[in-house]
This record gives C-alpha cells, structure tokens and sequence, in this order.
C-alpha cells in the first residue's frame, strides 16, 4: 500500500464586494468575489452558494387572507377597479389603496410602503383579514374544500427574499499553477441586503457539514459539584469585554464559532444554547455559561485560552 504525503495549502482565501446597489425599494443587487481557488472549487463553492441562497434563506409571506365580503378569491367586489384582486388590506374609499395601509404589529415590517394594491371607486370599506408565515422556498395554495370553511382563501407564497443568484468564474495561471476567482451575483427583493443573503446563506451551510466535522457528542454526564472550580483571576466577560473594545460589533456578528477550531464537547454545548457567534458569545457571562449543562469552569478556561490564540484580548 501506497501512502501518498498530502501538501496542506496556505493559501489565504479572501471575498470582497465589489458592486453593490439599490435599483428600488424591492430590488436590491450585490456582485462578490473569492479567491484564490484551485481548479475546480469556483464550482463547487458556486453551486453549494447558489442553491442556499435561494433555498436555504427564510422570508416572510402572506399566506391566506380573510374577509366576510369575499366569498373566494376570484370574486368581483362592487367598488374596486381591479376585477379580480387579492386584498391584502384595510382602508376606505375612494382613492388608491397601497401597502401603507396595511395594519400590521410592530415586529413586521413592510418593504415598498408605495406599493399600489387597487383603486377603491366608491365610498367602500374594505378590510382584510391577513395571515402572515415565515418559511423557505415556494408554496402553492391548496385549493380544497376545508380551507374556506372560516372564510379565509388561502394564497400562492413567495417565500425567497433572494430572487436570483448567478455564479461565474475566472480562470488565470498557466498549468499546475492555475486558479480561480469565483464572482457571486445575488438580487434580492429589499427585505434583506445581498451581503446579509450572503452571510445568512453561508451560516446555512455550515451548520448542514458540522455533523460531519464533529466527533459524535460525548455522553458522559458529570455531576454538578465537579463543575466547580477555582475562577480566572480576571472573569470570563471582563477579558471578552475588552475583544469588543477591538472590534466592531457588526464584524463580531459575522464571525461564527465554527472558525475557532473549538473542541467537539465545547462546540456542540454552545450550539444547543444557540451560540453561533462570538457575538451571540460574548452577550453571555460566566455564570451563563456555567448553566449549560455539561460545561466545566475548565471549559471556560480552554474557550478563554482559544480566543486569545486567535485574538488580542490581553
């Protein structure tokens, strides 16, 4: 048997936006690129990039609409021009109706407030029950029976704030020596910028190939007076207080535990907390981490001794 010697490459990866702009409110495009790559990776980093970007990232989407005037949603309604309309609002004729007047809570935001729904061409009250869901992908309504029962109708979703993603590559290099520059095009409909697409796109991907990185989850449980021990001299938050001092917080949101190499116990016990950034990290004290069960005071310390490998924070 043959065992060949594997070359580690040291090559830094590095991405960089370089376009980016706003078209109108629902339209938003971003232009990537990373590099260096071998031949062959452009691709398979591209693929895996585009099929997140429009699969993997969640949107929210009206979903059914109900109203005691219509009995389905193919009915004409005496007062509106548009024949056949979708209501998605409540406002009082005439005059244009658009998206500002929507009623909607405070944690949901509309994107194009201008939007235009219909034009109300007499004195008509108009109110529209909405139902609003947040998920992935495309849903077709289902047209049966039992979902008009409550007079609601329910409606074809949209759920992808990406709209369309292209990837492309550039070769350069002679020989063995060739490589590649991948250039990621996203457009995305303003509910989220392209950048954000792509660092939400990545983090998706990520958390699917971390099972395959990880040993699996060790099972020994430990009881609780052997998860005491002698505290830092400087604590736990005081020491990451100061790599927030370095950093701004929107660099600390993007960067993932993922990249600091952690052991697989360490890693696993902060992802069940849903820690996934050292700023997610770093909005937790000692005593909060001391409450994850199966997490040690010597964890602590390793986690401590991990960061400062990777970042000043003396």
């Amino acid at each position: 048997m043959v065992r060949e010697k594997v070359t580690v490459s040291t090559r830094t990866l590095q991405w960089k936006c370089v376009e980016s702009r706003v078209d109108n409110k629902r339209l938003c495009y971003g232009r990537f690129i990373l590099s260096p790559l071998i031949k062959g990776q452009a691709d398979t980093i591209g693929i895996a990039m585009r099929r997140a970007l429009l699969g993997e990232i969640e949107g929210t989407c009206i979903t059914r609409a109900k109203s005691e005037k219509i009995p389905h949603e193919y009915s004409t309604i005496v007062g509106i021009q548009e024949s056949n309309l979708r209501p998605f609002i409540c406002a009082r004729g005439p005059g244009y109706v658009t998206a500002q007047d929507i009623i909607s809570p405070p944690s949901v935001e509309i994107v194009d407030n201008t939007q235009h729904i219909a034009r109300l061409t007499e004195p008509i009250d108009l109110c529209i029950g909405l139902q609003i869901e947040r998920n992935r992908g495309y849903r077709y309504s289902i047209k049966r029976p039992n979902n008009f029962q409550d007079g609601s109708y329910p409606i074809d979703a949209v759920f992808m704030p990406v709209r369309n993603a292209n990837h492309s590559i550039h070769s350069y290099g002679n020989g063995n020596e060739r490589q590649e520059i991948l250039f990621l095009e996203i457009w995305t409909n303003g509910s989220l910028t392209p950048k954000e697409a792509l660092h939400e796109a990545s983090r998706n991907l990520i958390d699917l190939f971390i099972p395959f990185l990880h040993a699996e989850e060790e099972t020994l449980h430990l009881e609780y007076n052997r998860h005491k021990g002698t505290l830092p001299p400087l604590t736990f938050h005081d020491r990451l207080a100061k790599l927030r001092k370095n950093k701004k917080e929107i660099e600390l949101k993007y960067i993932f535990i993922d990249q600091l190499e952690l052991p697989p116990r360490i890693y696993n016990c902060l992802k069940r907390c849903n820690l996934h950034t050292l700023l997610d990290l770093l909005n937790k004290s000692q005593k909060d981490l001391m409450k994850i069960e199966d997490f040690r005071i010597e964890d602590v310390k390793q986690l401590l001794g991990i960061l400062e490998k990777h970042f000043t924070i003396d």
